[in-house]
């Protein structure tokens, strides 16, 4: 159902740009921008999170000893602060359909067999054969994730970080137009974030767990 469409535009952009790399970078700005109202209230979300965690660090320390006291305290600050702790969620779950469709596109689409995108991409149904696009998205997935407002809970901080990593190193064997699409979310992601975050006056901090 969401997989036809995506393809019939794809096509649209290719039959303008003649390339099948470019078409991809190009779909994905569309999609983005579709999303922007979206995404843009679950990143206004993590902003606040973000303002409130230094508070929500204090008192888990303060409190550590006391979990029932301490869920108490931890739902006052929301409540004063009006945060929503799932407000980021809830605008990315509506999109992974659409996601999950436009990776069915790229991974069935025979026209990228043998279509080069540029440079040493000569094949976007083949994994990047130097690395490069996986390395550069293994590094945009880092960002993005350390831009994002740490759980409160030490052990769920650790696995928010482990998995985008994971899900990196995965992606050195999946074929480059793939790897394409994901590096362009990430860096369009990564920008609206930043803009969101300048505009609520939230300072771009990177967020990193203590892994001892």
């Amino acid at each position: 159902m969401l997989a036809k469409p995506l393809y019939w535009l794809l096509e649209k952009i290719h039959a303008l740009v003649q390339n099948w790399g470019w078409a991809i970078v190009l779909l994905v700005v569309i999609i983005k921008a579709a999303f922007y109202w979206l995404n843009a209230s679950a990143y206004r979300s993590m902003a606040k999170m973000k303002k409130v965690n230094p508070r929500i660090m204090e008192m888990r320390e303060r409190l550590k000893g006391n979990p029932q006291q301490m869920q108490q305290e931890m739902m006052k600050i929301y409540r004063e602060e009006k945060v929503n702790p799932l407000g980021g969620c809830f605008p990315i779950l509506i999109q992974i359909p659409v996601f999950i469709a436009l990776y069915w596109v790229l991974m069935a689409s025979v026209e990228m067999r043998n279509s080069p995108w540029l440079g040493w991409i000569v094949d976007l149904s083949s994994p990047d054969p130097f690395f490069i696009l996986p390395f550069i998205m293994a590094i945009t997935t880092v960002i993005q994730t350390a831009l994002n407002p740490l759980p409160p809970d030490p052990l769920q901080a650790k696995l928010m970080w482990m998995m985008p990593i994971i899900f990196s190193v995965m992606f050195f064997f999946f074929p480059a137009g793939l790897v394409l699409y994901w590096i362009t979310n990430n860096v369009l992601t990564i920008a609206q974030q930043a803009y969101i975050n300048h505009n609520m006056g939230v300072p771009l901090k990177f967020n990193m767990p203590k892994f001892k």
